[in-house]
This record gives structure tokens, C-alpha cells and sequence, in this order.
């Protein structure tokens, strides 16, 4: 399964090996509609995907979901040190251990599930760098199902925060795929329709750069819309730079009436009984417009909503176990009464 390195060169050529049209129809592979399985045929393509990660020569990947394992060759071509795939599917095993036997670096194949793959011991330890130092030489790469897309990149950016995972030897990169709109939303500047608590999130903890579309007419099969690529650098030093699951809890609740006034948003973080209390207090302390709409706010108006909160809650600590999406009103006249309580709140704001 793995064979020793071979003498660095700018590009390798695999030896002959069976086209990826050829491994699918060799080993009977059809692409599953419940894992969201699109495969990638072009080598035009999966080479771009890989130029948009950068130099990959004498450095460590991992490639999340490599399927028969198109981007894999257009990866080993770029002359890695090592190569670990992680693939979910055991019918692709088989496939991906013919082209491990054939690479020009160690490959190792892993069946595993990438939302709860653990990468700490994956990677050579000398590569590793400070927080503070440029990117290691390790990559992430993938072409992800879109059912899952979403949720590991919040997950990762999670580890992120913590430094854990993969980002325990320093600011790994990643380069992913995602549908258009999701990669769209990631990369949304303030002001712009698209942006929603996604972008708030990556771009607090990673710098985003949507490299560009693939129609979806070069997969197989066909998905109904284009794919993003996504190219994402952990950040230094967070613009919010406060526990993951605080600062998630408020973009969450702000967004969670994204056409309204933010303040609306706001409210949800506390219980209506505290509201003529509380919210004033939350947007006059963040100086920030509560007429505003959710997408109108910068990241430094998220991080001063947040700091707010976290003093809030440091005061009130019971405040911190609030959850709007659980609360609970013993009837209708109750909830109207909540309502009528926060548009009041709203207007002398």
C-alpha cells in the first residue's frame, strides 16, 4: 500500500493506470443519491481544484472523500510528501488502493467518517508551526457531499477556535467544495444578500476566497446546481476572538430574522422579561444601530455584540442557559402578550 518517495520534480506522471471512467465501470460504482455523491471526470477540473490549494511539493494531504479517486491523481502529481485519504465508502476502497500502490509517495487509505475523523496524529510532527508562523505545509483538500458540506466546515472552523484537530500543528489550509450558494454565503461581504450567520462565522475565524465555479454538467451524475470551489486560511487572530459556541449563539439569534431589525434578533437572547432591561443596555454598549438588518452588520459590530454579551452573562450567569428555540409560552394570549412587550422595547430603542 505505500511505496517509498521518489526525488522531488515540479510534476509527476502517474504510471499507465485505468481512467476514472474505467475504475467506475471496473468496479461497478454508481454514485449514491443519499451520500449526495457527485463524481468529478475532467482532469482539467480536478488539477484547478488542486492549483487553488497552492504548492502541495514536499508537503503532507489529506483529502476528505476522494471517492474513485479523480482529485487524488492530480494531487500526487504535485509531488506530496505523503497522501492520506479518508473515504467514508467502502466500495471505493478497492479503487483507491490500486492508486496507492501505483503512487510516487506514501498513500494511506482510511475508511472513516470525516465529521468525527480525528487528524491530531496524522501528520509528521516536524512540519508543525506556531499560530503565529505562515501556514504548515499540510492541506486539506475536498470534493465534499453536499449534505455534509455545511456541517464540517462548522465543525472544523470550531476546531479552529480551539486549535485542535488538524489545527493542532498551526493555520492548516483547506480547500474545499460546496454548492455555489453556499460557497457564495461564505465569502458575502457586508451589504450584500447573501450574507448570513455562514459568512459571519468563516470570515471571523478564516480567510475566504471563492476561487471559482465548476458547472454542475462535469460531475457524474448531473447535480442540479454549480459548485463553488473555497479556499480558506485560519486566521492569526479572530476579529471575535471569544469561545466558538458564544459567539455562534449570537449570530445565530441575530440572524434569526434576517429581514428584520437586528435588535429583533437580539431580543431572543434573553427571556421577555428581561427585555426592557437587557436590550437597551446590549445595542447601546455594542453602539450598534438596532434599526439595522442582520446583514447590514460588520464583524466588529458582531465582536461588540458579543463582548456585551459575555459581560452580560459573566454578571447574570443564569442568562447563559437561556435557549429561545426551547422556551416555552403557556398559551396564546401569553405569547401576545411577549410581543406586544418586545415591539415596545423595539420602538424606544
Amino acid at each position: 500500500m505505500i511505496k517509498p518517495g521518489l526525488k522531488p520534480i515540479q510534476q509527476l506522471r502517474l504510471p499507465p493506470l485505468p481512467t476514472i471512467k474505467d475504475i467506475i465501470k471496473l468496479y461497478k460504482l454508481r454514485a449514491l443519491k443519499q451520500l449526495s455523491q457527485n463524481f468529478l471526470l475532467d482532469s482539467r477540473i480536478t488539477n484547478k481544484i488542486v492549483k487553488a490549494a497552492g504548492p502541495l511539493q514536499g508537503g503532507e494531504v489529506m483529502e476528505v472523500g476522494p471517492g474513485p479517486g479523480g482529485i487524488t491523481r492530480s494531487i500526487l502529481a504535485k509531488n506530496p510528501s505523503k497522501v492520506i485519504l479518508v473515504e467514508k465508502d467502502a466500495r471505493f476502497l478497492p479503487a483507491l488502493e490500486m492508486l496507492a500502490e501505483a503512487a510516487p509517495c506514501p498513500v494511506s487509505v482510511y475508511r472513516g467518517d470525516v465529521l468525527t475523523f480525528n487528524m491530531e496524529e496524522m501528520f509528521n510532527k516536524e512540519l508543525r508551526h506556531e499560530w503565529s508562523e505562515r501556514p504548515p505545509n499540510i492541506h486539506l483538500i475536498g470534493n465534499l457531499p453536499f449534505s455534509v458540506a455545511t456541517r464540517l466546515i462548522i465543525l472544523w472552523l470550531q476546531d479552529i477556535s480551539q486549535r485542535k484537530n488538524a489545527w493542532k500543528f498551526g493555520r492548516v489550509p483547506m480547500t474545499l467544495t460546496f454548492q455555489q450558494e453556499v460557497a457564495e454565503r461564505m465569502a458575502a461581504p457586508v451589504m450584500t444578500s447573501q450574507r448570513c450567520r455562514l459568512s459571519i462565522m468563516c470570515q471571523n475565524w478564516c480567510h475566504v476566497h471563492h476561487k471559482f465555479n465548476i458547472p454542475g454538467s462535469a460531475f457524474l451524475p448531473k447535480p442540479d446546481v454549480n459548485v463553488g470551489v473555497v479556499h480558506l486560511v485560519p486566521c492569526e487572530n479572530p476579529i471575535i476572538d471569544l469561545p466558538f459556541e458564544l459567539v455562534e449563539k449570537v449570530v445565530r439569534c441575530v440572524f434569526s430574522f434576517r429581514q428584520k431589525y437586528c435588535v429583533r434578533g437580539v431580543e431572543t437572547l434573553f427571556p421577555s422579561g428581561s427585555w426592557e432591561r437587557l436590550i437597551p443596555e446590549m445595542m447601546d454598549r455594542a453602539e450598534v444601530n438596532p434599526k439595522s438588518r442582520p446583514f447590514q452588520l460588520t464583524l466588529p459590530e458582531f465582536g461588540r455584540l458579543c463582548h456585551v454579551y459575555a459581560e452580560i452573562i459573566r454578571r447574570e450567569p443564569t442568562l447563559a442557559r437561556y435557549n429561545n428555540r426551547k422556551a416555552k409560552v403557556e398559551d396564546t394570549e401569553e405569547e401576545e402578550e411577549d410581543d406586544d412587550g418586545a415591539a415596545e422595547a423595539i420602538e424606544r430603542l
